[in-house]
């Protein structure tokens, strides 16, 4: 049975105006992807991905020539802004004197404990928490060729020690990440993180994921054991694809696993022989109207009697389908019989009467 309380070990900490850790709900991530120059670019994709229910977006700054269009898209974002560093701790400190809601370091590349002072001054000095990112491709030299460690082992060291480093100088608003892009050692790694320092929020995903099909499958099997095992208070699934795509496959996996719901829930049975409809296109359109509706509803589009009102009677709404035509049931009582030819065009209809 899944673990439905959010996380309430963890320390709070605030991007912006959302809340992370401490029993908040696990907080939807993204990343933009269009270079900081088109400024423009980056704001509509952020619209975009607010209106798909992303909470929080993050964004690679790479050179200081970005520093100005990083500012002003700050500025304009209606979300919470990261800065995700890599070389350079004077990149993660101008980026949080020109607005990041958090900062993003990688420990394997950010040039040591001590270059990491200034960035903490920098990030306590604009009220803004910092994520410690560790990947199993960008592991410390000294720390990656160890013998005497698995690669879990190797990455929660990592983040350990950087951890209780920034402790050491009076820094707690710390999440932290240690991704690899296969599942076992992601979960793994989390597994063990949660038990080494059950007071930190963890930012969980699978790095490297792949494109839309694998990236999902990849994701949504080691995220769903940690989210269902009570890991995760952020969390962002990896796609080389639209951003978006990111947003919808998160919030499909925290609705499948009762733990967070916003948009409708498809249920559809697979087909068979005694479908007398063409039922995979209608339940594709369904699914694809779906998208432009934004509430909490389970929608049922069922082949036969056989997977008809009786396995869908909890549905909100939902037609079951007989020769050439459906009927069309809310809460398990019907509300009328249509054609083959307008089931979805009725079923929308009627959705919008709910």
């Amino acid at each position: 049975m899944a673990n439905t309380a959010p996380n309430a070990k963890t320390r709070q900490v605030m991007v912006g105006s959302v809340a992370l850790g401490g029993g908040a709900p696990c907080v939807v991530q993204s990343m933009l992807n269009l270079p900081l120059a088109d400024v423009e670019g980056n704001l509509n994709q952020i619209n975009r991905l607010q209106e798909a229910g992303c909470e929080v977006v993050r964004i690679a700054v790479p050179r200081k020539t970005d520093l100005d269009f990083f500012e002003e898209i700050c500025k304009k974002s209606p979300l919470p802004v990261v800065a995700d560093i890599h070389f350079s701790a004077e990149l993660a400190i101008e980026a949080a004197r020109r607005g990041a809601a958090k900062l993003r370091i990688n420990p394997g590349n950010i040039g040591g404990l001590e270059a990491t002072v200034p960035v903490l001054q920098a990030a306590k000095a604009a009220g803004i928490p910092i994520r410690i990112g560790v990947n199993a491709g960008s592991l410390d030299s000294a720390l990656a060729e160890r013998g005497d460690l698995t690669l879990p082992e190797k990455l929660v060291e990592s983040a350990t020690a950087y951890v209780e480093f920034c402790h050491s100088q009076g820094f707690y608003d710390v999440v932290v990440s240690a991704k690899a892009h296969d599942v076992p050692t992601t979960v793994a790694t989390y597994r063990l993180l949660s038990q080494r320092m059950p007071e930190v929020p963890l930012h969980i995903g699978v790095t490297e994921a792949g494109t839309l099909f694998q990236g999902l499958i990849k994701s949504a099997s080691g995220l769903g054991i940690l989210l269902e095992q009570g890991i995760g208070d952020t969390m962002r699934i990896s796609l080389t694809d639209d951003p978006v795509e990111e947003v919808r496959a998160c919030w499909t996996l925290l609705s499948a696993l009762g733990l967070r719901r916003r948009d409708p829930e498809l249920v559809s049975c697979p087909t068979c022989g005694r479908c007398q409809v063409d039922l995979i296109p209608i339940a594709q359109e369904v699914e694809k109207r779906l998208r432009d509706v934004h509430r909490p509803i389970q929608v049922a589009v069922m082949g036969c009697v056989v997977n008809g009102p009786g396995e869908a009677a909890d549905a909100d709404i939902g037609v079951a389908c007989g020769k050439g035509s459906g009927v069309v049931f809310a809460h398990g009582k019907t509300l009328r019989k249509v054609e083959e030819a307008a089931i979805v065009d009725v079923l929308m209809e009627e959705i919008g009467n709910l």
